[in-house]
């Protein structure tokens, strides 16, 4: 069992969580994962880890209630306990010192663009950040990503907060500048829409995929996403690829594959905790 220490709520349908998981804070990096289980009768989730604390034994993540399992988990406060954790999975970010580089956070993909962020800002580089959000109530970790760069532009759909617009709006006034490299994590459609952007001027992109993943190891194949011209394992060969080599509607069709069972599982646990 993984104890659960703290949890804080960063907005609506948000939720963090630190669990004590030792092995796991001593060895994790960024852009690495953990897969989940709640109970025993639980399905396997995969979620990105915001950070860790080794010298507390700790590690933290952030779950957006979407589904059956994320509402389940939603639900537990400190005190309470995950049954299975198993990480750190997937291969770390890879990190240099590019120059200037673009970090891009849409929704909770803020959390798992965050400690490659603070990374890429320990590695030297000057760091711009670009958080987006459909409204300001919907935006998350606006501190902790300001904390680690040099300049923060918040971008919301219906101008609540921050500039009106999309993160590709402030993408393209900032592509005026050198960029060395760009890194996106959010919905599929605003990666394809920056990987869109960047390829115009031959950008060094890199996207973190949110693929449909079981057992990740690479077993099971649920993952499989087209890059490069071939297929790969999201859970083994990334998460992170290179933008401009994903087929980004394969990813879009293979995530929405069980969408109606999983609103199904999601509908029926919400009759029965009603």
């Amino acid at each position: 069992m993984f104890p659960i220490i703290a949890t804080a709520q960063l907005g609506p349908g948000v939720k963090q969580f630190e669990i004590t998981a030792p092995r796991i804070a001593r060895k994790q990096l960024a852009g690495q994962f953990v897969i989940l289980r709640l109970d025993e009768n639980g399905e396997r989730i995969p979620l990105t880890i915001k950070g860790s604390d080794p010298s507390r034994g700790t590690i933290t993540l952030v779950v957006q209630a979407v589904g059956k399992t994320t509402a389940q988990m939603s639900g537990l406060e400190a005190g309470d306990a995950i049954l299975d954790v198993v990480g750190p999975l997937g291969k770390p970010s890879e990190v240099e010192r590019y120059g200037t580089v673009i970090v891009i956070g849409g929704g909770v993909g803020t959390a798992i663009a965050l400690p490659t962020a603070t990374a890429l800002r320990d590695a030297g580089n000057r760091v711009f950040s670009i958080l987006g959000a459909r409204t300001k109530d919907l935006l998350i970790l606006e501190n902790e990503v300001r904390a680690v760069s040099d300049q923060l532009f918040v971008m919301t759909d219906d101008g609540s907060y921050g500039h009106q617009g999309l993160v590709t709006d402030k993408l393209r006034q900032l592509i005026q500048l050198p960029i060395d490299f760009v890194l996106a994590i959010g919905p599929v459609p605003m990666m394809r829409a920056v990987a869109d952007v960047t390829r115009e001027r031959k950008i060094k992109t890199v996207v973190s995929l949110n693929s449909i993943m079981v057992d990740g190891t690479g077993m099971c194949g649920g993952c499989r996403v087209h890059a490069d011209g071939d297929t790969k394992f999201a859970c083994i060969d990334g998460p992170e690829f290179d933008a401009h080599t994903v087929d980004f509607q394969v990813l879009a069709q293979r995530n929405a594959m069980y969408r109606a069972q999983e609103q199904e599982a999601f509908a029926k646990w919400k009759e029965q905790h009603a």
